[in-house]
């Protein structure tokens, strides 16, 4: 009985995961919102997560649900930082953000950069639901999701 309960634990998990994977992109490819380069970050633990599900579930013992609940940590700190870039908490990567980064340039440099480059800003909030951003759901989500690992781990 132990099995099934872990198994459903880490079904729930990396269904989670693939289903925050498909909204990512569904938001981009039906709904037009092109990620940042911090989305572009939390997606691929969710990826990491799937897979480690298909392992776990061909497996015994705590070490691949203890594995998945990493990765879906990883995505939910990622995700809290990437909310804190976009309520400007703190800055982002000089990368992606627009920050303090141009304020050194004169009119003549900022003309001679040709323009926009398809750079999506980390630090602008694209969506948001109920005050928070996608990054701040996925956060949430990624969090329920490292539960549902931890608890499949307990049951190794």
């Amino acid at each position: 009985m132990t099995d099934v309960v872990r198994n459903r634990f880490i079904l729930l998990a990396a269904f989670g995961s693939a289903a925050l994977l498909l909204g990512a992109f569904a938001f981009q490819h039906l709904g037009g919102l092109a990620p940042c380069k911090m989305c572009l970050w939390q997606r691929w633990p969710h990826a990491a997560a799937v897979l480690i599900g298909a392992a776990a579930l061909a497996t015994r013992g705590p070490a691949l649900p203890a594995l998945g609940a990493l990765a879906t940590l990883t995505t939910a700190v990622i995700g809290g930082y990437h909310m804190g870039v976009e309520y400007g908490w703190w800055e982002g990567p000089a990368s992606c953000s627009g920050g303090s980064g141009l304020g050194g340039m004169s009119g003549t440099d900022l003309l001679s950069m040709g323009g926009p480059t398809g750079v999506v800003m980390c630090d602008e909030i694209a969506w948001q639901m109920l005050g928070l951003s996608m990054a701040g759901w996925n956060m949430l989500a990624s969090l329920g999701l490292a539960l549902f690992w931890g608890l499949a781990a307990r049951r190794g």
